[in-house]
């Protein structure tokens, strides 16, 4: 027997479900302590004060507070630099 059918088969139109990325609390809102602040993949974003970071980069508030955005320069180990943004909870 043939393990696939004679005609009219496709091995395509399969797609990975979404994973809703990204910022879930803005700028100047209350979040309490263990929420997600942002779901990323890599740090885009970076933990500031109270904001920790998993496993798998999504940012958490360590405590009850207000969210504040910050823009931060970072230098890279090859001397090239780049603007972060920085999470933190106030």
């Amino acid at each position: 027997m043939a393990h696939t059918k004679a005609r009219a088969s496709t091995k395509l139109g399969r797609d990975s479900r979404s994973k809703r990325l990204g910022v879930k609390v803005q700028d100047g809102q209350p979040i309490a302590a263990g929420e997600i602040i942002i779901r990323q993949r890599g740090t885009k974003y970076l933990a500031g004060t109270n904001v920790l970071r998993g496993g798998d980069d999504t940012l958490y508030a360590k405590k009850a507070g207000v969210i504040k955005f910050s823009r931060k320069v970072k230098t890279k180990f090859d001397g090239s630099r780049r603007t972060a943004t920085v999470v933190a909870v106030a």
